[in-house]
Order: structure tokens, then sequence, then C-alpha cells
């Protein structure tokens, strides 16, 4: 299983963002993608997630300037946010949940993009 993500860089504050991340799963089958985020000196924590059931779930601090969506048919997640924050700057770790051929789910997360809000 190996996650792509792209769509980092530098933004302005106020400006706007789409992370993507491209699951590669090798038949497995894709129970919840999201993406968290670790800012310096911090731990990382959740952003965003769609669980199988396309249940979304957003921490409060990107609630109402943050969008996840989810394209199936691409095995691909995105991240839409807009009104960006400087406190939003982190890298940004893609995740999917991977049920396996016995049932089993393990996390699998992506390389991080990093995302620099600057004013």
């Amino acid at each position: 299983v190996q996650l792509q993500a792209s769509g980092g860089g530098l933004v302005q504050v106020g400006g706007s963002l789409r992370l993507s991340c491209l699951a590669s799963t090798r038949g497995f089958k894709i129970r919840g993608m999201g993406w968290s985020r670790q800012a310096p000196g911090k731990r990382r924590e959740l952003v965003a997630e769609v669980d199988n059931d396309g249940l979304l779930h957003y921490v409060d601090a990107v609630k109402g300037r943050a969008t996840l969506s989810r394209d199936d048919a691409k095995n691909t997640v995105y991240l839409q946010m807009h009104s960006l924050k400087p406190e939003d700057t982190a890298v940004y770790y893609c995740k999917a949940v991977i049920e396996t051929e016995l049932g089993s789910r393990s996390d699998y997360w992506g390389q991080g993009t990093e995302v620099t809000v600057s004013s």
C-alpha cells in the first residue's frame, strides 16, 4: 500500500489550497481516508477524515474552513482549505484505513506534504 500526497506549499494568510492523496492499494479495500498534520514542536493531530459510510469528521480548528472529499474511482482523497491561518502551518499526512482479504484493518500513512501559511 502506498499513499502519494501532493498539493502543499507556501500560501498567504487568507489563501486556500487543495491537498490530494492517491492510494495504491493492490486491490485491498479502503475503509477510510483522511488527513492529519503535525506543526513544529507539536503532536500530530487529526484534521479531517471520512469513514467507509461516508461520515465526515473535522477537528474544531478547521471546521467551516475545510472540506474533505473522496473519489473512490480514483482512490483519492482531497482536502480543500480556505481562509488559511498561520497556525495551519504544518506537515500534512494522508492516512488510509486498509482492510485485507482476512478482514483485518491497518492504518497506512503517506510521506507528508508541507504547508506554510505566511503573512
